[in-house]
């Protein structure tokens, strides 16, 4: 599988398909590897890559520090993670795609409609994180890590995650960083010799700037709200995809479609075939 070096960052990607490019950002959380398009949870079932390469080029790749892609210890923010998108599709030589997010994935979807959004056909946002149980476990779960680090050390870290397979969203000790840790023993090597101290500030200013609201985080409403980027929002149903979170979406996103069926209903025959509507009608 092809890896690109984005911004000194490894990706490793995938291109699925042929016709219009879909650029897609994987579900997982802190674990949104281009795999879990096809075995994470409910996604597994849905079977959104088969029924769109038909008709389109899907895009799927690693978010950094995630799967077999690299990383970069420094405050990881919203934007930081949409420069990595846009880098990957520099790299592909696409000018314009569609773009679609499945759960926390949305967050980075939008924040690419927002920052560029003459490269965005259109976007779908699919089950989108959010809500204040969602906000709540995030924090927790950076709690945790930073508990573990000051009782253990860093270097502790590093043994823990590679001694399992858990990455952060299972395992909160081994941190948001543990994919590299993994796979670049260069990496680890640096990361168990920083200073704690800073490591402390570095982790509490990311989880302040990560997860800092009870909606869907990420952009701010008033960028939302000047966003022409055609959207499909598809609510999920759950503590980590509150309905409110994609109701926030759609009283902001001024250009969207709002498909308003339960999750019970979005089935692997409803879900991919109102996508490819959507997706059409843009292309037309």
């Amino acid at each position: 599988m092809p890896v690109a070096v984005l911004d000194g960052i490894a990706t490793r990607y995938r291109t699925v398909g042929e016709g219009p490019p879909l650029l897609m950002f994987s579900p997982g959380g802190f674990d949104s590897s281009l795999d879990n398009w096809t075995s994470f949870g409910r996604y597994r079932d849905l079977g959104f890559v088969d029924a769109f390469a038909g008709e389109y080029t899907c895009v799927v790749f690693d978010r950094r520090e995630s799967g077999q892609s690299g990383g970069r210890v420094e405050r990881l923010a919203w934007p930081a993670y949409a420069r990595q998108a846009l880098a990957l599709l520099d790299h592909l030589g696409i000018d314009a795609a569609h773009t679609m997010g499945g759960c926390v994935g949305c967050s980075t979807a939008a924040a690419l409609a927002v920052a560029a959004p003459d490269r965005v056909r259109s976007t779908v946002l699919f089950s989108p994180a959010g809500g204040p149980r969602y906000r709540m476990a995030q924090h927790r779960r950076f709690v945790r890590h930073l508990a573990y680090v000051a009782e253990h050390g860093l270097p502790a870290v590093v043994d823990l995650a590679q001694s399992t397979t858990a990455g952060f969203s299972a395992d909160p000790r081994v941190g948001p960083w543990a994919a590299p840790l993994r796979t670049d023993e260069a990496f680890a090597k640096a990361y168990a010799a920083l200073d704690p101290a800073r490591y402390d500030l570095l982790v509490t200013g990311s989880v302040r700037g990560l997860f800092d609201r009870d909606t869907v985080p990420g952009v701010e409403p008033e960028e939302l709200m000047s966003c022409d980027v055609p959207a499909l929002i598809v609510p999920g149903q759950d503590a980590s995809h509150a309905p409110s979170a994609a109701r926030y979406l759609q009283e902001c996103l001024p250009v969207h479609e709002y498909w308003d069926v339960p999750v019970a209903e979005q089935t692997a025959a409803t879900a991919p075939a109102r996508v490819l509507e959507f997706l059409r009608e843009r292309d037309r």
